[in-house]
């Protein structure tokens, strides 16, 4: 990217990523092709009638699409398009939720059937797994259970010891995406002979073999998210995947490496739902006035752009430090469900804005965003709430904010490598001992931008709030209090990571400023929520308050954003 230049948004049109290889590069032009061809009425319409996808699983077993992108080079028999490469997958997520929430879920979920497979040593399994992948198979993961939900402590799938060796496993799992056709399905349960944790088991199973009961769908939609039941089922020594505590690791180094697709999908309908607004408005005439002549309008769309890129940029950046993780760098895991939580819910806000907009129209059966209203609403409550994932978030402030180390520069990774750490990620413990980089490098080197220098400023009051006015330990029980400062400390690292990748492509000085805007009134926002919680000191009160920031206004600035959203109406429509 050129210096001082606007992000792109994904456009089918001009779509070609050059950071990616040839065949990489033909494959998605591929599904994109397939897609456009198809076209929006059908689109709408197989969304609308709930039409299960054979035809879009008919192409990607053709063109191998999920074979190449998600089998390690490892299991891959030689093959040299194929490997597991969190930036072209990152491209592929972004793609399937451009088009539909419903074609990206069943990429996803195969993505967490294969977590479990690709992280054991059962040798068999995975050479199962991989010719299956070939053959055109989708996967399903088997851990949410309806009375548990995905609580990983607590299973009711029993495997019991089988007199000639092996188990027979008898339970019911639930919210199970693929599971009407999954080709193995990975299963989390516990042995019956086994107390505690030495009895988690993680095994495979075929969801076409008749002791695997396919009860029901159990949401009105396209994609198949089904409740199931083992009945006895006859688990061999060679479909025993992990046991004991590596079973439970294995449970949430999948989601590690699954959660992380959210984010992207997140992006990709947001994408679509800007094109159709900006049109839409830029094209209407109301009161003698085309729509995106009032203030409030441009506000909005000026509004749902920032946040858009932003999404883009922390996204991006986020796979720079997944790509190279090690077991002695594990700061993947801070933004890991960073990307979750906050970039997901960051596409529901963009919608909003949008929607307020557009407002009827968005109703419209024939539009994608009536499509993505809802869908939009479902990525942050997947793989864990945002509750969840910001409470988990709260593990790493402490090291992060107050105790800065030594790390060697992380590059951009566009390279065409295999991501092998992601499946040797270890146990899933020590996450309070992670440490990171000098999180105010990323805003001295931008202080020259009026909010990031405004924003910052804020941010270091977090360090004020935590050693002059830290939760007392009535407060550290206090749910509610925590899950609005994890929102704070959320906004920290998202704004870090943001000037990381600006620096890195040279995004415009007006597009951050504007995006920065928008920050110093989320932590404003957040500042306020703090100041009116139950449990609230008079101290952290008088720092909420303290803390409550204006952006820096620039009228210039705002004007040639809004010149660019605008020249986005009619860059894409898909074809009817």
């Amino acid at each position: 990217m050129a210096e001082n230049s606007y992000s792109e948004l994904f456009n089918p049109v001009t779509y070609d990523p050059g950071h990616l290889d040839a065949e990489s590069r033909r494959q998605l032009r591929a599904l994109i092709d397939w897609f456009e061809e198809r076209g929006k009425q059908r689109l709408i319409a197989d969304h609308l009638d709930r039409a299960w996808y054979t035809e879009f699983l008919d192409f990607i077993k053709r063109e191998k699409i999920f074979a190449t992108f998600n089998t390690p080079a490892a299991d891959a028999n030689g093959d040299p398009a194929k490997r597991w490469d969190a930036t072209r997958n990152a491209a592929l997520s972004e793609i399937l939720g451009f088009y539909g929430l419903s074609y990206w879920y069943a990429w996803q979920v195969t993505v967490l059937g294969l977590g479990p497979i690709w992280m054991s040593d059962n040798a068999d399994a995975r050479a199962r797994a991989a010719a299956l992948l070939d053959s055109g198979a989708v996967f399903a993961f088997g851990l949410s259970e309806k009375e548990h939900g995905a609580d990983v402590y607590s299973t009711d799938m029993i495997l019991t010891p089988g007199e000639g060796g092996g188990f027979h496993a008898t339970g019911d799992k639930y919210y199970i995406g693929n599971g009407n056709v999954a080709g193995m399905v990975s299963v989390f349960g516990r042995r019956a002979d086994v107390e505690g944790a030495d009895g988690y088991v993680f095994f495979a199973v075929d969801s076409q073999h008749p002791n695997f009961k396919l009860i029901k769908n159990v949401v009105n939609s396209q994609m198949f998210v089904s409740a199931f039941r083992l009945e006895d089922y006859p688990v061999a020594e060679a479909d025993i995947l992990h046991t004991g505590a590596d079973a439970f690791s294995a449970a949430l180094n999948t989601v590690n490496v699954g959660k992380f697709n959210l984010c992207t999908a997140s992006i990709g309908i947001a994408e679509h739902s800007f094109y159709e607004a900006i049109t839409h408005a830029h094209n209407r005439i109301l009161y003698g006035n085309r729509v995106t002549d009032f203030g409030h309008v441009r506000q909005g769309f000026v509004d749902a752009y920032a946040r858009l890129v932003a999404m883009k940029l922390f996204s991006d950046r986020a796979v720079d430090y997944f790509r190279s993780a090690t077991a002695e760098d594990r700061r993947y895991l801070l933004f890991n469900p960073i990307t979750k939580m906050k970039v997901t819910s960051e596409g529901e806000r963009v919608i909003d804005l949008l929607w307020d907009v557009i407002a009827a129209k968005g109703f419209e059966k024939d539009t994608y965003f009536n499509t993505a209203t809802g869908h939009i609403r479902a990525l942050p409550k997947l793989e864990g709430t945002v509750h969840v994932n910001l409470a988990l978030v709260l593990k790493f402030m402490p090291n992060y904010l107050f105790n800065p180390q030594e790390f060697e520069p992380v590059p951009t990774r566009h390279d065409a490598a295999d991501d092998a750490f992601l499946f040797a990620q270890g146990p899933a413990r020590g996450l309070g001992k992670i440490t990171f980089h000098d999180w105010q490098q990323a805003y001295t080197a931008f202080a020259h931008v009026p909010n990031v220098a405004l924003f910052h400023e804020q941010a270091r009051g977090l360090l004020a709030l935590l050693t002059k006015a830290a939760p007392d330990a009535d407060q550290q029980k206090d749910l509610d209090f925590l899950l609005n400062l994890g929102h704070l400390f959320t906004l920290v690292v998202y704004g870090q990571l943001v000037l990381e990748q600006a620096r890195l492509t040279g995004e415009a000085t007006d597009v951050l400023d504007q995006i920065f805007d928008v920050l110093v009134r989320d932590f404003s926002e957040y500042a306020v929520g703090l100041h009116g919680k139950a449990s609230a000191t008079e101290a952290q009160q008088a720092w909420a308050l303290e803390h409550v920031r204006k952006p820096i206004a620039d009228a210039e600035r705002f004007a040639r954003v809004w010149q660019h959203v605008a020249s986005l109406s009619g860059a894409y429509e898909m074809r009817p």
